[in-house]
């Protein structure tokens, strides 16, 4: 039951630890390319773990570990030599190991002999296939035990088990080499100065054995000089996605690496293979999630739209139908999480989605509203009406559970989420004194996304001519707005309670979650210096980003998931929220902290740092746990470049807005093949100047801030006619 449930901590996966991920497979392995079985290692494809042990020998002896680097975020070589026998520190013989992930993975292993000798070898490769879930092995608690038949033939080795009538099979072909049930071998003489290289492919079926459900589209190794299927994929992805050059290198890697692992991230929805939505991210939440995939491709629309549209319209397929306290889905309710095997029926009594999520529903408003504005056919946009005005329906008749306005959430069993929100920890949701807040909870960002729903759906009412809904979702809007500055503001303390608890009690920790709700401009114009004081405080700003909780705290730690550690997706909203409000300077200062931290991984933002002082460590202290690569975290700079550059569609209204405020520190920034409405344009940034060529027919440049919905929506609403004229 723990499998839906966050609450519960990954194991560690050790030091060294290299993780590979194409689509809804994944790879975790130690440095030197071995997958541990004592360490929530393996081969995952589609939930399940399809290799739970793969060790290199070479004369008995393990490979030490010299390096690994990710090539790209599916391929890594791995480098490492064998131990002497005799005790001496250098080793003539070193094995490299090139490993391509896909549906199950390819590997190049070559041995180099750099004596003057020939050397014997024998080359054995263990392999085990558990069939564990994933939830099993995050928590390193396998709990099914599966009747295992292994096949050895030729040069392969194929590993069937079989679980209450559930059947799985992967096969293992290892060219040149003697198959036997445990292992596949081989015996070489490397000439001096010589090389020995196999291939070996890890392929998982569909049936249990031939016959029961047929293999896979085969996995295999390219020809020489041919891309991989993974490898065409990347040029695909490559093809259609913008292209830039940056003044500033540091930051283009970092742009880089997060199109890179944008790319790795994107999944099929299997029922309609065409449409490509964001998975959560790597290594434990490859698969579909309500919010994570909504927030990724909402910061991901400059790059490519089609993702959010994508999304929306798998979202939208699996939006909830009726009441089931199990998975938690009601009418109108969009899902929490979506798993595609064993799991779900060892979650939720059977079911594959869970929808313990209280913000992903209005979330699923908000980012429509946002596709609609940048250029989809109108008949694109009204399929999903429907479910948007469902959405809002939940919110209304679900959310609100006690008719106070707000939206609440409380679990109805004991297996689900404790917490519903973004900070879905246990005790991510506390008062200044670290008491835990009780459910049901009122969050603060989830009442602005709400407000954000009411206004992107009166917009795209206002678009589509039903002045009437577009008038009642407005005063909806500001009836919460109102009401949400008169229950959530703290006067004493100068900020928004994170949440109101079940006795509609101010939860009055300060925490960062007030920073979405400028975003969704739900914070009042006199309130608002006060929010951004406080955000920026010593006790909320580490120096490498606003922290979750402020250091003042009772349940402050800098080493928490959600109590005082570093965001960076939440720091790329509240920057955001900043820049809307008018805060360039500490927007800017966010995003430069950020753009810094980067530099320190590679350029590659983690889901989460740990929030301790920029005083204190020169680094960022990594969080031990956090995900990388992660959709949040990968979309996080594309947000920060283009929020600082503000720029954004409409194209109904037939405008592009563009008024940058990039620290001079970017240098120049040139973008070519960016998607707008039906054509692709090409921006020029220097300094505060910029320049578009290309634009479609009907579109017209605006060097301003783009208007927010609410500006519109008063725009219309002042157009809009009286009654009976």
């Amino acid at each position: 039951m723990a499998g839906w449930n966050a609450d519960t901590a990954a194991g560690p996966l050790g030091a060294g630890t290299v993780t590979l991920v194409e689509g809804s497979s994944f790879c975790i392995s130690a440095a030197n390319g071995d997958i541990r079985p004592d360490l929530p290692h393996g081969v995952f494809h589609l939930d399940t773990r399809i290799i739970s042990r793969w060790e290199l020998t070479v004369n008995g002896q393990p490979i030490e570990a010299l390096a690994a680097e990710t090539r790209e975020p599916y391929r890594a070589l791995f480098a490492g030599r064998v131990p002497r026998p005799d005790g001496y520190a250098d080793s003539p013989l070193l094995v490299e190991r090139l490993r391509e992930v896909g549906a199950g993975i390819l590997e190049e292993i070559t041995v180099r002999n750099y004596s003057k000798r020939p050397a014997e070898c024998r080359i054995l490769l263990t392999a085990e296939a558990d069939f564990a879930d994933l939830f099993e092995v995050k928590e390193a608690r396998i709990t099914r035990e599966w009747t295992e038949t292994r096949v050895p033939e030729g040069d392969s080795l194929e590993i069937r088990g079989k679980w209450e009538g559930i059947r799985k099979s992967v096969v293992i072909r290892a060219e040149g080499a003697g198959a036997g049930a445990r292992a596949l071998g081989f015996t070489v003489k490397i000439p001096p100065s010589g090389s020995w290289s196999t291939r070996v492919s890890v392929v998982p079926m569909d049936g249990a054995v031939p016959g029961v459900g047929g293999a896979r589209k085969p996995f295999t190794h390219p020809t020489r000089g041919e891309l991989s299927p993974s490898d065409r994929r990347r040029e695909e992805w490559v093809a259609k996605i913008p292209r830039l050059q940056v003044g500033n290198r540091s930051i283009e890697r970092t742009l880089r690496r997060s199109y890179e692992d944008l790319g790795a991230l994107r999944i099929q929805d299997p029922d309609h293979p065409s449409r490509v939505v964001v998975a959560a991210g790597a290594p434990w939440f490859m698969t579909l999630f309500g919010r994570d995939s909504l927030w990724a491709s909402e910061m991901a629309l400059p790059v490519d739209p089609s993702l959010a549209l994508g999304t929306l319209r798998t979202l939208a397929d699996r939006q909830g139908t009726v009441v089931d306290t199990t998975s938690e889905e009601e009418p109108g309710k969009i899902l929490h999480e979506v798993r595609l095997d064993v799991s779900s029926g060892l979650a939720l009594g059977g079911k594959s989605a869970y929808y313990g999520s209280v913000d992903a529903t209005p979330l699923f408003v908000t980012v429509l509203g946002s596709v609609s504005r940048w250029g989809f056919a109108k008949d694109v946009i009204s399929e999903l009406l429907p479910n948007a005005d469902r959405a809002l329906d939940w919110i209304r008749d679900y959310g609100d559970r006690d008719g106070d306005g707000f939206v609440e959430y409380g679990r109805p069993n004991q297996h689900g989420l404790i917490n519903q929100g973004w900070k879905d920890s246990w005790d991510g949701i506390n008062f200044a004194d670290g008491t835990i807040a009780e459910p049901p909870l009122a969050l603060c960002e989830v009442q602005a996304y709400v407000h954000g729903a009411y206004m992107a759906r009166a917009w795209m009412a206002y678009d589509d001519g039903d002045l009437t809904l577009a008038a009642e979702l407005r005063e909806r809007a500001d009836r919460l707005k109102q009401k949400f500055n008169e229950d959530f503001w703290l006067p004493d303390k100068g900020y928004y309670a994170v949440a109101l608890d079940k006795d509609k009690r101010p939860v009055d920790a300060c925490a960062s979650n007030m920073g979405h709700c400028l975003w969704y401009g739900l914070v009042d114009e006199d309130k608002a210096p006060l929010v951004v004081e406080r955000l920026m405080s010593p006790e909320m700003f580490s120096g490498w980003g606003v922290r979750t909780l402020a250091s003042d705290m009772g349940a402050y730690n800098p080493a928490s998931y959600h109590n005082g550690s570093v965001w960076p997706h939440d720091n790329a909203l509240i920057a955001a929220g900043l820049l809307r409000y008018g805060f360039v300077e500490e927007a800017q200062r966010i995003a430069t902290a950020l753009f810094e931290a980067a530099e320190f991984s590679g350029g590659r933002l983690p889901e989460l740092f740990c929030g301790f002082a920029r005083e204190q460590f020169r680094e960022p202290v990594p969080y031990p746990t956090a995900c990388s690569p992660q959709a949040w975290a990968a979309t996080t700079p594309i947000q920060l470049i283009t929020g600082l550059m503000r720029y954004d569609a409409h194209i109904s209204l037939g405008g592009v807005w563009l008024d940058p405020v990039l620290p001079e520190s970017y240098g120049d920034l040139h973008i070519s093949n960016a998607p707008m409405g039906s054509g692709r344009i090409t921006i020029d940034v220097v300094g505060s100047s910029a320049q578009v060529q290309g634009l479609p027919e009907g579109l017209a440049l605006h060097r301003a801030q783009r208007p927010w919905i609410t500006e519109l929506v008063e725009r219309a609403e002042l157009r809009r006619p009286e009654p009976g004229l």
